[in-house]
Order: C-alpha cells, then structure tokens, then sequence
C-alpha cells in the first residue's frame, strides 16, 4: 500500500470532497485547489447566464438566497439590454466571479469590458426593526439579504454599482463588509444598524471622502490615500482602527484640522496601526500633541509604519507617546518599500516648530511611559536615529519587559537595558552630554553586534552538526 501511495481521499466522489471542505471556513477551503487536478475540479465555477435585463437582480437575489450544504462558486454573467437595439443585443456585459460559504460569507469579483469606474458608492442598511419582523417568518421565507453575515467585494464597476446596492441595501444581518481593490471609488457612504462589526477599505487609492454611521463598529481599517474628509459618526464602540495612508495625501492639501478631528473621533480606541508620516507632517505644521484638548487614555498597542526612522520621524513619535500615558505595546514597522513622501511647506502653524531639538531635550520632554511592557522594531539597522529611540524606550519604560529588533534579513535579538552604575563605568573617560550619549549608541550597537555574531556562529554550528 505504501509502494502505490495510493490517495485515497482524492479519489472519493465529488460529492463527498464538497462535503469535507464545507467544514473549512471558505477561504481557507478555497486553497485547497492548489492540492491537485481533482481538488481543483472542485472549484470550476459554474456559469449562470441572465439574458433577460429586468430579472437580473431578482435572479441574482434568488441564487444566493438558497442555502447550500457546501461552498459554491459561480460566474455571473450579467447583461443589460439597450431598448433601441434588438433583444439578442447586449450592452456593457458584466463577468463576476462569487462564491458563497455555508457560513453566509461570500465573495464578490466584478470586472467589466467597458472602462468605467465607481466614483460614488452609498449602502444603507435597514434598520434592525424590519429584522424582527423576518424573524417570524418561517426558514424558506429569509431573503440572501437577512442571511448574509460577511461580504467581500472587489473591483467595483459602474454597471455592478446598481447590483451591489439593491442587493446589500437590506442586510440586516451584516457583520463584516470588505471592499477590495475599488479604483476611481471617491466617495463611500455606508448607514448600518446594530450588526456591523467590521469594515475595510482595502487598496483604494483614489478615496477623497469617507462616511461611515454604525453603532456597534468594533474595526475599521483603511489603506490607500489620505481621504479628504473622514467622518466616523456614531461609533462609539469603535475599539481597533488601522490607517495605512502608503500612498500620501493624494491630490488634497493637506489640512490639519481635518485631521485632528478625524483623530479626536479615535481618541477611545485600544489598538491603532498608522503610518508614521501622518504625525510627522502633523508636528511639522506645528502641532503640539501635548496641547491638544484629548489624549488616547485608552490606547494599549500601537503599530508604527513607515519608510525609515530618521530624527524628525523619531521626534515625532517619541511626541505622540506624550498622549499615550497607557500604552503597553509598541509595534516600530520600517519598510524602505513604502517610499519617500516629501512634507509639504506649511504657510500657517499651530505653534512654533518644536521638533528638531537635541536628543537630551528630546529625552526630557518625553512623558514616562509607565505602562509599556513590549516593543517590537521591524526593520532595524543599527542607525543612529534607530539607536537613539531604543534609548529613549528604555529609559522612559520603567515597566518594560521584552525589547525586540529584527533586521531586514529577519535576524532578532533581544535589547537588555543596562543599570545607569554599569553604563557610567565604561563611560568614566569621558565628560559632556554628547560623549555620553555616543557612549550610550556604542554600548548599545557592542551589544547588537556580539548578539549577532553569536547568533551566526549558533546557525553554523548547527548546520555543520547536521548528518
């Protein structure tokens, strides 16, 4: 049996394969076609033809509001007719892939052949009154809409625009919407009601206006530009937010009251992953964290990203903690793949540049961070300005207990703080502020250095004891 290998679970009916991975949540069920030939024949979509223009949505409503016993995957092929052609003449023919879990999950792929774009897209959920009202209504009566829990849509199309909003526009069971990749969008406009849990907003590098009311919302991420406006209202329950702005400001002067206030409206939330830049354009423009009339009392973990860590960056940071009294974890992400964004020249500050200083002022204009307990730094190079932060994390952690560095090549060590009796033995030679503060680096690059040869000398150890 072992000498023919024989696959037994690959050669069971097909029926029997669906049944198996109806168990998998459907993404990760999704991967298992990358096993063989016969998974594969598991996903092929199947290919749903609507020739007739007014029944489409209807048709569409009625296929996904069937439950199934194992995930489903079709092609859409949506047609709409022009009145003044022929009935066999289609116009602005769209393909969508979708695929449906048994878990009410699905996943929505528009492409269309003309090159339109979604510039406005509004989702109003109803409210959860009408959901009481299904609730009385026996299995076979509930829509797709008071069904579905998670919705994925990617590359919306002006001709999928109509579908997505008549379809969704009564989901009063929504928990999660993603959308994905929406080039041209601008404007989102998304009312829920009591359900919605989690919204993303995922490679959409055109956005300029963001408006989102959801009582319940517990996550939102964003990635793309700097919208224009960004407006969260009636999120109080708001606890995780993620504002990955890679992409810069876009075509929008940058504003710092916008943002401020966009800030104001996260000032309640625990868990925060931000690209860096937007703090240091912030402080450019002369703004001052500490005078600011809210802090981020709740906020536990931050996520820092950006291209590099350069004094201003550091400065900039090492400001924002002042608002953080909190905080128990530090992420530090460096990704020189991110690119270089170029700070705009600030007509008007808030107050006089206060960046920029020496690191001893730096250091003394730090708040003590007396709940911080781990830092992460990606991306780490033994820079001066990297150094330097390390220093002044472990100087105003009193509570710390891990301080990682992971290089590019994704080699890590561990950064141990030195008493301030042994520090002054190897610095004794030495008189000045600034040759202390080089003492301090050089200690501190000795240790990395050491950790790394070891770790080398570890792995070719290892290797060479390898039969």
């Amino acid at each position: 049996m072992e000498d023919k290998r024989c696959d037994f679970i690959s050669s069971l009916p097909s029926d029997i394969l669906r049944r198996i991975i109806s168990f998998l949540a459907l993404e990760q069920a999704m991967k298992t076609s990358a096993l063989s030939t016969v998974w594969r024949s598991l996903w092929v979509p199947v290919e749903v033809n609507l020739h007739e223009a007014n029944r489409e949505i209807k048709d569409i409503v009625d296929l996904f509001s069937k439950p199934y016993e194992s995930h489903q995957v079709w092609k859409l092929c949506l047609s709409f007719q022009d009145s003044k052609r022929a009935p066999s003449e289609m116009k602005g023919e769209i393909i969508a892939l979708a695929a449906k879990g048994v878990d009410e999950e699905l996943y929505l792929d528009f492409s269309e052949r003309q090159k339109e774009q979604v510039k406005n897209l509004c989702l109003k959920l109803e409210s959860c009154c009408s959901c009481h009202s299904l609730l009385g209504h026996p299995p076979h009566a509930a829509t797709f809409s008071s069904t579905l829990k998670m919705l994925h849509v990617r590359r919306l199309s002006n001709l999928s625009k109509d579908v997505i909003s008549a379809l969704f526009s009564s989901s009063q069971f929504l928990e999660s919407l993603n959308l994905e990749g929406c080039n041209g969008l601008q404007s989102l406009d998304i009312e829920a009601n009591h359900f919605l849990r989690s919204l993303k907003v995922i490679d959409c590098p055109d956005m300029i206006n963001i408006s989102v009311s959801a009582i319940n919302l517990r996550s939102f991420w964003y990635q793309g530009i700097l919208p224009h406006q960004v407006h969260l209202k009636n999120t109080s329950d708001l606890v995780e937010v993620m504002l990955d702005l890679r992409n810069g400001s876009g075509p929008s002067e940058f504003d710092c009251e916008d943002v401020l206030s966009l800030l104001a409206t996260l000032k309640d939330i625990e868990v925060l992953r931000v690209s860096g830049w937007l703090f240091e354009w912030l402080c450019l423009g002369g703004v001052i964290f500490r005078r600011l009339d809210f802090n981020f009392n709740k906020l536990k973990q931050l996520s820092w990203m950006d291209s590099a860590m350069n004094n201003t960056k550091r400065d900039s940071l090492a400001c924002f903690l002042n608002i953080c009294p909190s905080l128990e974890k530090l992420l530090i992400e460096i990704d020189p793949n991110r690119g270089h964004l170029p700070c705009p020249y600030f007509h008007h500050y808030w107050h006089e540049p206060h960046l920029w200083m020496d690191y001893t002022s730096v250091m003394s204009n730090t708040s003590q961070l007396e709940h911080l307990k781990v830092v992460e730094f990606m991306g780490y190079t033994n820079e001066e300005d990297q150094s330097l932060l390390i220093d002044l994390l472990l100087k105003k952690g009193s509570l710390l207990e891990s301080v990682t560095v992971t290089s590019p090549q994704h080699h890590s060590w561990q950064v141990a703080k030195i008493p301030d009796d042994q520090s002054q033995l190897s610095q004794t030679w030495q008189s000045g502020n600034q040759q202390k503060q080089n003492a301090v680096l050089s200690l501190i690059k000795f240790i990395i250095r050491i950790q790394n040869s070891l770790f080398t000398r570890i792995a070719l150890l290892h290797k060479n004891a390898t039969p």
